[in-house]
């Protein structure tokens, strides 16, 4: 009799729409409490967490109910109900990889880095993820078998007022208790978290959305007067450089390696008493490199993107979302590849082995002044040759010599590596060391992948040496952001010799630690540096060590080699570490110990409360100068704005043998400077790729014959020439440095 009396309101459209609802409150509770980790604590929380989904699901489904005919009423309110599953499922597979939340500016920018995410979704996939979406299923089996029909007698229109009405009185309702447990919950921000704990996703969003377009606002009606605070800023807070420092690269290369989620830690860190990677130690603990051991990635929701900006810009990513995707298109920079190549006639590149779109750098790059940009499309992308995120390491060095030794030098480059991104997978065929036995797949993993990208880079090196490129090149190595995520650290803890069951917020801040290896040609006094320092320092740091002064362009870092460098460093989510201090929010923790200072003394206070000005005042004037394209305003004296319509990455290779062409016996390129001859002999690796499916004279050939393609149109006949001898050359030469 119950059953009938429910399966009778059932086809009713309160009925639908009371199903729809109690559905949708019940997913996103249990996704709540299953996926996120949103910090619930008490029972006034926990029932501001259990009511925060109601409101807006009853306020989108209603729209619904306002429609008269009965067919499109249900196909409007199932679609709504579909778009919110959607959201609610991209924003688990979001939460797991970046222990955040989508906003409206990663909603946007999704485009532009879904190409190279596609595989990693997936992999971040849970057999759990059938709660979201299992009810669609049901409801469209309901409706095939007709145990749910449509009702097409209308809502009456007081009703489904009075049902937007009281919608809106529970949205206010929510806000209310969440501000009573957080005051000024929305005109701080506080965390993303803290909004959707006590506010619920779609209420988050909505809200960000809001924010968004009065940052598009403020952009819009931006004046160069708003520039003001911030020259002061960066008058005030510019470090003279070391005169000891100052120029000892000048005119030397640059060779900047990316390495992809890797941690401090894995430095000099045993796993069952083998080193996880030994040649990065080597470098480490020697004296050709300056090493630091207090140096963090300050990255926010951009991640790698956040990484790229603040060392080729100076400036940190934005507060939600990745500047890369959002603003890169448009926005003015004032970049280390323009900077060089207008002072010091530097030729600038980056070997990528992914989609050039991914992170929106085929646009980025040419804003940045890059030249050249050698993406997926300028490699062999044979399925064998790829891992999750495209290029293997090994392979990628590897191959990329052949572009690299027709740059003209002093060249300024960048290898973004890949294999050691999440979920750290890599074939078997490849794999050297034994993974960890914790239950986290991609915790064991870890330490498999960096120690295969530890062998990639000693291969590289090896091959830096025998062709002369080491002794003259500023060689830079940096990790870009953490590998394993806060949610996952207690799963690394006993390895770290910690305690998961102590770990805590401070233990997470010390790992954002990333390496920082600098290596000056001909300085042999390097060593362990320990100033504090983050990724924000380091252009500055570059510019003074190329002999180039970086005190007329706009940056938010300071020199670490400098007297006056401020070892204050900021993370974007406006907390900070000191070498003595580290502050969450508002609890400060002691770094010797790892306590909770509870009473501090009134000099800690003025210390913490200098340090906080810094940091808000860094980061959002930061914020203000991307936000608003400030930099469209300022024109640093002998600076020339970067035209990205001077770019164009195609062709990139035979534009470099023109180029090379053209200048004759005058080329400094590595070729040239070879006698014409390549020095892909010099190049020993294991990679087993090499000997099946990425071939170095099938892939020469391959880019010969593209060069070809572009240098016939220009009527180019000796350049021609000279490509059937190169490839004659590097056949002769494939097999051995294949081989060995």
């Amino acid at each position: 009799m119950h059953f009938k009396k429910i399966h009778q309101f059932l086809n009713t459209r309160w009925g639908y729409f009371t199903l729809l609802t109690f559905l949708f409150w019940l997913k996103t509770i249990l996704v709540y409490f299953i996926d996120f980790h949103l910090g619930v604590k008490g029972l006034y929380q926990y029932f501001v967490l259990l009511i925060n989904p109601i409101a807006t699901t009853l306020l989108l489904l209603g729209i619904a109910l306002y429609i008269k005919r009965g067919v499109p009423a249900y196909i409007f309110m199932t679609l709504i109900y579909i778009a919110n599953t959607a959201l609610l499922m991209f924003n688990v597979i979001y939460y797991r990889e970046f222990t955040d939340f989508m906003t409206m500016n990663v909603i946007l920018g999704y485009s532009t880095v879904s190409e190279g995410l596609s595989t990693s979704s997936f992999a971040l996939l849970k057999p759990q993820d059938l709660i979201i979406v299992s009810d669609l299923i049901l409801i469209a089996i309901g409706f095939i078998t007709k145990f749910l029909k449509v009702d097409p007698n209308p809502i009456p229109k007081k009703q489904a007022v009075a049902m937007t009405s009281f919608s809106l009185f529970m949205l206010l309702f929510n806000i209310v208790l969440g501000e009573i447990d957080r005051p000024q919950l929305l005109t701080r921000t506080f965390d993303r978290e803290y909004l959707v704990k006590y506010l619920g996703l779609d209420t988050f969003t909505v809200y960000d959305a809001i924010k968004t377009a009065k940052n598009n606002h403020a952009r819009n009606s931006a004046e160069s007067s708003d520039l003001n605070k911030i020259l002061k800023f960066n008058q005030e807070n510019y470090a003279q450089p070391n005169s000891k420092m100052f120029g000892v690269a000048k005119n030397k290369n640059v060779i900047i390696i990316h390495l992809e989620s890797f941690e401090q830690f894995l430095i000099n860190f045993k796993l069952n008493d083998k080193e996880v990677t030994p040649f990065l130690n080597s470098l480490y603990n020697g004296k050709e490199f300056y090493s630091f051991d207090n140096f963090f990635n300050q990255v926010g929701q951009g991640k790698t993107s956040d990484a790229e900006n603040m060392l080729e810009t100076g400036t940190f990513g934005l507060p939600q979302g990745s500047l890369f995707s959002a603003l890169g298109s448009d926005n003015t920079f004032e970049g280390a590849p323009a900077i060089l190549n207008q002072t010091e006639g530097y030729t600038t590149g980056v070997f990528h082995g992914n989609n050039g779109s991914f992170w929106n750098r085929d646009n980025v790059y040419k804003n940045l002044g890059y030249q050249y940009f050698f993406d997926s499309s300028y490699f062999n992308t044979n399925s064998n040759n790829l891992t999750e995120y495209g290029m293997k390491d090994k392979l990628m060095f590897h191959d990329s010599i052949k572009y690299l030794e027709h740059m003209q030098q002093p060249f300024y480059v960048k290898y973004i590596t890949l294999s050691n991104h999440f979920p750290f997978v890599i074939d078997q065929k490849n794999k050297s060391f034994d993974a960890a036995n914790t239950d986290d797949s991609s915790v064991n993993n870890y330490f498999v992948t960096a120690h295969y990208l530890d062998q990639a880079l000693q291969e590289f090196f090896d091959y830096l040496k025998k062709s002369g490129l080491y002794d003259n090149s500023l060689i830079i190595l940096y990790g870009d952001h953490y590998g394993i995520s806060d949610t996952r650290n207690l799963k690394l803890a006993p390895l770290l010799g910690k305690s998961a069951s102590t770990w805590d917020s401070f233990d997470d801040a010390q790992m954002q630690r990333v390496p920082l290896m600098i290596h000056i040609p001909g300085d042999n006094n390097g060593g362990v540096q320990h100033q504090y320092g983050g990724e924000i320092d380091f252009l500055p740091t570059l510019l003074h060590l190329l002999g180039i002064n970086s005190e007329k362009y706009i940056q938010f870092g300071t020199d670490l080699f400098s007297p006056e460098h401020n070892q204050v460093v900021a993370f974007r989510n406006d907390n900070f570490v000191t070498p003595k201090y580290t502050v969450i929010g508002n609890t400060i923790y002691e770094n010797s110990t790892g306590k909770i200072i509870t009473h501090p003394s009134k000099t800690v206070k003025e210390e913490i409360n200098k340090a906080r000005k810094h940091v808000t005042e860094q980061l959002s004037l930061s914020d203000s100068l991307n936000n608003k394209n400030l930099l469209r305003y300022y024109v640093p004296e002998g600076f020339k704005p970067v035209d990205p319509s001077n770019y164009d990455y195609h062709n990139g290779y035979a534009k470099l043998l023109e180029q090379e062409n053209k200048l004759g016996t005058h080329s400094d390129s590595l070729w040239s400077l070879n006698h014409d001859k390549t020095t892909i002999d010099k190049y020993n690796s294991d990679a087993p790729e090499l000997q099946t499916t990425d071939k170095n004279e099938s892939n020469v050939s391959s880019a010969n014959s593209s060069a070809k393609k572009y240098l016939k149109q220009l009527n180019q006949e000796s350049i021609m020439s000279k490509l059937d001898s190169e490839q004659e050359s590097e056949s002769s030469l494939s097999s051995s440095s294949s081989s060995n």
